[in-house]
């Protein structure tokens, strides 16, 4: 389970003393500054992961931050969904038991994003500025092309995808199927970053004549890499668990189920256990079910009241919402408007 998201103790509850995961929802962390305080803070560490605090304290915020847009951008994609990254009362186990237990396309996709997450936030810190031990990445450049230069500052990602990676996976060092899974969609979500990195360019002329461009490498919006991801989640892979005797002892190792399907590549997605429908409440899946959640009366899709709902039905009542209605420009240069209630019905699920 990646350390940035919780902690999670033998008996299943959440630890609310995660110090990362705190950066990342609120600012009452954001004052302390000594490597003592920052690393021997987190729960769990293992030794690497101390190290690597330790040595690259200052970048330490940014993975906070990239949890912070993780988490987001997961709730985002799976909004009309059963499962929908929902929070616990807002505490620190942000996704539940279904992170740390679950071997299923939910959990694959929570790594992926997760990673992601840090090394698109660790890489946009190194090019605002943000940190000493970074900047530009100088390294990529080759020719220009015709009518424009090189300029600006490229984004190192190499460098945030190198946080990501050794933070994160220094947890999956284990010889069973699990850890290989989530070095596997760990390493997807990095990937990601760097496959939608684009040229990004600024006109320089007299009246915006364009004489001359110069351009950089670019991060997209993190919502590419999310609808990314989303389609990568929907085409995972399932695959099965095997092992293997060697010098270091049994190892599992993971191969696809199916062998007439293309086998996956590190940009694909892979889990070996099938998702639960995640209905009903459930600590031992992660499931929160859907009991109240609001649902689309009109729509034949998941978001819709039949499917959210898994059959039990809906329950209707009206709501009452001020807006702004008959709004008019005036010149120059405001708009008024007048503030109109309206009634909408909304559907929760039973």
């Amino acid at each position: 389970t990646p350390l940035w998201f919780q902690h999670i103790s033998h008996s299943g509850q959440p630890n609310t003393s995660s110090y990362i995961l705190s950066l990342a929802v609120g600012h009452q962390y954001s004052s302390l500054g000594t490597q003592r305080i920052l690393c021997g803070s987190i729960p769990g560490l293992v030794p690497k992961q101390l190290r690597f605090c330790r040595n690259y304290v200052e970048i330490m915020p940014s993975v906070a931050e990239g949890v912070k847009i993780g988490i987001q951008e997961c709730q985002h994609q799976f909004r009309g969904r059963r499962w929908n990254c929902t929070t616990i009362s807002n505490n620190l186990a942000i996704f539940g038991p279904v992170l740390d237990k679950g071997n299923d396309r939910e959990s694959a996709f929570v790594h992926a994003i997760a990673s992601a997450g840090v090394a698109f936030a660790v890489t946009r810190a190194c090019s605002e500025g943000s940190a000493t031990i970074c900047g530009c990445d100088t390294r990529h450049k080759g020719p220009p092309g015709e009518g424009w230069k090189w300029g600006g500052c490229s984004e190192d990602v190499e460098f945030g995808s190198m946080v990501s990676r050794e933070f994160a996976d220094a947890r999956e060092n284990r010889p069973d199927a699990r850890s290989a899974m989530n070095r596997h969609n760990n390493e997807a979500g990095r990937v990601s970053v760097n496959d939608k990195v684009f040229l990004k360019c600024k006109c320089h002329g007299l009246s915006g004549s364009c004489e001359v461009k110069t351009c950089w490498w670019s991060q997209p919006d993190f919502r590419v890499i999310g609808d990314y991801m989303k389609d990568k989640y929907d085409s995972a892979s399932e695959m099965v668990v095997e092992k293997h005797r060697e010098s270091r002892g049994w190892v599992e190792t993971l191969r696809p189920k199916y062998n007439y399907f293309k086998p996956p590549t590190e940009h694909d997605l892979v889990y070996y256990e099938s998702s639960p429908n995640f209905c009903d409440p459930n600590p031992h899946t992660g499931s929160f079910g859907t009991r109240d959640r609001v649902c689309n009366l009109t729509s034949h899709g998941i978001d819709g009241c039949d499917l959210l709902c898994c059959g039990r039905g809906h329950n209707t009542r009206t709501e009452k919402r001020k807006e702004k209605c008959h709004c008019i420009f005036h010149w120059c240069c405001y708009v008024s408007c007048q503030e109109c209630v309206r009634v909408y019905d909304v559907h929760t699920c039973k």
